[in-house]
């Protein structure tokens, strides 16, 4: 049996941050996770929006978080060494109920002190954004939202926490939860864990996770959703995140600028499914939805197509939740169990309030060599001939460029196998790799053989993605 203080369930983007921020504290925390890697089902797949704020209701927690989030990612994105491209957005209207909308949200926005907000016209709004299409009528303009790669800073977070102390276990599926005389003990179908408290942040299986040993007031709905990806040469792309706001109330339309420089859009909506397979309906929505508000988008360069699946948090009798729900069932025990959008941009808000409340119950104190900062792997792709001169010289791996798409090398692929990516997927996401036009048809069994070499086990045994992991006992699955 492994002993910690406090042990996190969950290793998507809230487990991450809230393992490390809970090494802020002197505390000995152990993060466990049923899959072989982090950020592998709500995390792997979202919209990557850094969202300013104007959204949510005035006084929630969820309000609260977003605006203060937004405004620290930045400095959050520069500790862990990753990419945030604070590219601003705009939200459109086609019509005047739509603009009214907008216009409630704007009035929201300014309550809560969101930097910047403007509404335009849909003449100004064109200027900012000539692809736009000709029926705008009004636009809330936020610069303060950004994007992100979602698994990128998940991954990051986790790097940061094991460096500060925390331990990590992949591939642990919990069994069962159990009170003791000195807290709970944890099984799983590898080890047992004891603990003076617990930390649920298993995302889509939180309200299964808390049922194992409490009854919960907020159970998980998943609803299904689908994306597609341009590729970065695809003419007339927005420079801005564009989101649209349908005249009939209906599902949004989001176009994403990722920091890669491909194009995300999305996403649609399935309600109750919990399927990572991407639907046709799914997918002939999303462009029709994004022939409309981007006319002149090619949408020709698509490169790939992905689906997501996403928790949408209810109360016993069905009614939605209109902000972030944490519930405390008992001492030591506590649950992300009501986090919805945007879970992205309020991870490392949310852990900071998850490690304050369990660091006062078990009376821990600071960490004073706790360190915020995490080097991320070097990557050749925007280096000058110089300094990817000087990067061979230091290390003549990268000077073979393993992924021709996204120019990554094999130095990139070696360190990323080195840090922890044990399958095909787990090496994409670490360094980009089979991400770009060819999506891994020339690249994809160099990556293989090299992580074959470096794991020591013959090259049919890696597999792609690790998919079939129970999250928990009872057969469901999170891919």
């Amino acid at each position: 049996m492994r002993g910690f203080d406090l042990v996190v369930i969950g290793g998507g983007l809230l487990g991450c941050f809230a393992a490390r921020n809970l090494c802020r504290r002197q505390l000995h925390i152990a993060l466990i996770e049923a899959r072989e890697d982090v950020c592998t089902g709500v995390s792997r797949a979202n919209t990557a929006i850094v969202y300013p704020g104007y959204d949510h209701k005035p006084g929630t927690l969820k309000a609260e978080m977003t605006v203060r989030a937004n405004a620290r990612f930045a400095e959050l994105c520069a500790e862990l060494d990753v990419p945030f491209s604070r590219c601003g957005s705009l939200m459109l209207s086609c019509g005047e109920k739509a603009d009214a909308v907008l216009r409630e949200k704007y009035k929201n926005g300014l309550s809560m002190a969101v930097p910047g907000l403007r509404l335009l016209s849909g003449e100004e709004a064109r200027e900012l954004e000539p692809s736009l299409t000709a029926g705008v009528t009004s636009a809330l303009y936020a610069p303060t939202a950004g994007t992100v790669n979602p698994w990128e800073l998940g991954i990051a977070a986790v790097e940061n926490a094991a460096a500060n102390g925390a331990e990590l276990f992949l591939n642990n599926r919990v069994l069962g939860i159990r009170k003791t005389a000195e807290g709970y003990r944890i099984e799983t179908d590898r080890e047992v864990f004891a603990c003076r408290a617990v930390l649920n942040c298993a995302g889509l299986y939180a309200d299964r996770v808390q049922e194992l040993l409490f009854p919960s007031e907020v159970h998980i709905v998943p609803d299904g959703a689908d994306y597609l990806i341009l590729d970065r040469a695809a003419a007339n792309k927005p420079t801005h995140i564009i989101q649209y706001e349908p005249e009939d109330g209906g599902k949004g339309f989001n176009a994403v600028p990722t920091v890669e420089g491909s194009l995300l859009l999305g996403p649609s909506e399935r309600a109750n499914e919990l399927d990572f397979a991407v639907s046709e309906r799914g997918i002939d929505f999303v462009r029709e939805r994004a022939a409309f508000v981007l006319p002149g988008l090619d949408l020709g360069e698509l490169i790939r197509s992905f689906a997501a699946v996403r928790p949408n948090p209810r109360r016993e009798d069905g009614s939605s939740i209109g902000s972030f729900v944490i519930e405390n069932p008992a001492p030591g025990f506590w649950s992300m169990i009501g986090i919805k959008t945007p879970g992205l941009t309020c991870a490392d808000e949310l852990g900071r309030f998850a490690a304050e409340k369990a660091a006062a119950f078990l009376n821990a104190g600071p960490n004073e060599r706790f360190d915020p900062r995490r080097r991320g792997i070097k990557k050749a792709r925007g280096m000058s001939w110089e300094q990817r001169a000087a990067a061979v010289r230091s290390d003549p791996d990268y000077g073979e460029v393993v992924c021709c798409c996204e120019d990554i090398t094999k130095a990139e692929v070696l360190e990323a196998i080195r840090r922890g990516a044990t399958t095909l997927d787990a090496v994409k996401r670490r360094t980009g790799a089979c991400m770009g036009r060819c999506q891994g048809s020339r690249c994809q069994q160099k990556l293989l053989a090299l992580l074959a070499r470096e794991l020591g086990v013959p090259e049919d045994a890696v597999t792609k993605d690790g998919a079939g992991s129970e999250v928990l006992g009872g057969g469901r699955h999170e891919d």
